[in-house]
């Protein structure tokens, strides 16, 4: 292996060396760390204590001793590949006792070493453990990546404006500033800061997200930045925080904006100095965290009323990402139906079922102002609610009489005339009549009435206008 590429991939990466004869330890330490600069080594002289390590910042590769008192080396690698299984654990044994080696690899040890230890073969197993881990994290986020777009995890759309978020999303990525992400409920803002932490460095490290407003005000602080036991009652023991927890990893805190003073106060202290001070402690705790934050409030009319400090927000916004309501893409509406359509009958064991144009292009004329979240709500009421493994406007009407959405009219709409050519050409020949045909509906049942036609339909005044203006339409003459 090229040691320059090597330090490389072992820049804060961590190995445990474990044995009760403390000198022999710290050597091993030592060794390790002078021959892998940038790597972590930590010595330690019993399992529990290895264990307490672990619990406190995952390891890459632990070397342990088999025969240690209190804990035996077995012992230990069965509790530590529990807590932490993609942990390449190395033996080690005296001469003589290999048939215990061989054990210890039967019970998932990666590779054992015989004591005296070859310095050649140390750094041989200890490059190949670290490696091994690394290629099993790695694995492990794809398989996550992989799940969560199974989940519908994954932002659906080819649109312009899903395409440049996408662009956007990937340059973001590659850089270690804090980002503020912008839009409605609904349009996916903690998706967008998961695939900017998936894509970049530290995609192998912690993602934690928090929705600000869903704890209580006097416990945000203690829940962020951690508390010491005793600060306020009921804290019986020392609460790291999720600062702490998200070391070396990312941190999404969700709607910032209704964040408290106090709290503002001490967000802005973790972005200048990368440290937190629990609460009731006096001591501050140094935290490696990448910052994104999001909102749907309007943080710039927040300063001019001091509710949101200038100061936090110019710390907070130095990437920003802004998304779009769904209203604004609604030609991506169509695909985001469809795939929310095959999720939805994954989930429910049922053959995929087929959807009417008609059906797509009212969807794509809908306002959804609840966003991407909305639309998958109710092509999943369509979805347990339809009758057959087809679904057209009489079962969108049928879900919509609970008054979730406005009912849509039925429209005749007339097939094309030519004979059948280009199925593109086809569909947008009929999609063409059938809009032409529901607005001369919609406007002859208002009198030419834009608002109250617009009302009805389910789109904004804006949207209609502009169809009515593709189409060469004018309202005036149904009056």
């Amino acid at each position: 292996m090229n040691m320059t590429a090597a330090n490389h991939h072992i820049q804060g990466l961590r190995v445990v060396i474990v044995d009760d004869e403390a000198d022999f330890a710290r050597g091993l330490a030592r060794l390790v760390g002078g021959r892998f600069p940038g790597l972590d080594a930590v010595a330690v002289h019993s399992g529990g204590e290895a264990l307490r390590v672990l619990a406190e910042k995952p390891a890459q590769l632990m070397i342990t001793d088999l025969r240690m008192p209190e804990m035996t080396g077995l012992q230990l690698l069965n509790q530590a590949l529990a807590v932490q299984p993609e942990l390449s654990m190395v033996v080690l044994t005296a001469y003589g006792t290999i048939e215990t080696a061989v054990e210890a690899l039967r019970a998932g040890a990666y590779d054992f070493l015989t004591k005296p230890i070859e310095q050649d073969q140390l750094i041989r197993v200890v490059e190949k453990g670290l490696e091994r881990s690394r290629l099993l994290e790695e694995n492990s986020r794809l398989r996550q990546i992989l799940a969560s777009k199974e989940a519908g995890g994954e932002l659906i759309g080819e649109g312009t404006a899903m395409r440049q978020l996408k662009r956007t999303i990937a340059a973001v990525a590659q850089s270690e500033y804090t980002v503020l992400v912008r839009g409605e409920s609904g349009t996916g803002k903690e998706l967008v800061a998961r695939m900017i932490h998936h894509l970049g460095s530290r995609a192998a490290r912690p993602f934690l997200a928090v929705n600000c407003p869903s704890i209580p005000e006097n416990l945000l602080e203690s829940e962020l930045f951690g508390h010491a036991k005793g600060s306020f009652t009921g804290a019986d023991r020392d609460h790291k925080g999720l600062f702490a927890a998200a070391d070396k990893g990312t941190i999404h805190l969700d709607e910032i904006g209704d964040i408290s003073p106090a709290v503002q106060t001490k967000l802005l202290r973790v972005l200048q100095e990368g440290e937190v001070r629990p609460v009731g402690s006096n001591r501050s705790v140094k935290v490696d965290v990448r910052v994104i934050a999001s909102t749907n409030q309007d943080l710039e009319a927040a300063l001019k009323a001091k509710t949101f400090r200038e100061d936090l927000y110019y710390r907070l916004n130095v990437l920003s990402i802004t998304l779009l309501p769904l209203r604004d893409r609604s030609e991506d509406i169509p695909l985001l139906a469809g795939h929310f359509f095959r999720v939805a009958c994954r989930e429910m064991g049922l053959a995929e079922k087929t959807v009417d144009p008609e059906v797509l292009h009212w969807m794509a004329g809908n306002p959804w102002p609840g966003n991407v979240r909305e639309l998958q709500n109710f092509v999943r009421r369509l979805t347990v609610f339809a009758p057959s493994d087809r679904v057209d406007m009489g079962l969108v009407r049928l879900v919509c009489q609970d008054g979730c959405l406005p009912v849509p009219m039925p429209v005749c709409v007339p097939a094309p005339q030519a004979p059948l050519g280009d199925y593109k050409a086809a569909k947008a020949e009929v999609v063409n009549a059938f809009t032409l045909a529901y607005v001369h509906e919609v406007l002859a049942q208002t009198k030419g009435n834009v608002s109250e036609a617009a009302r009805i339909s389910g789109l904004s005044r804006v949207a209609l206008q502009k169809i009515l203006a593709r189409l060469g339409e004018d309202a005036w003459k149904f009056r």
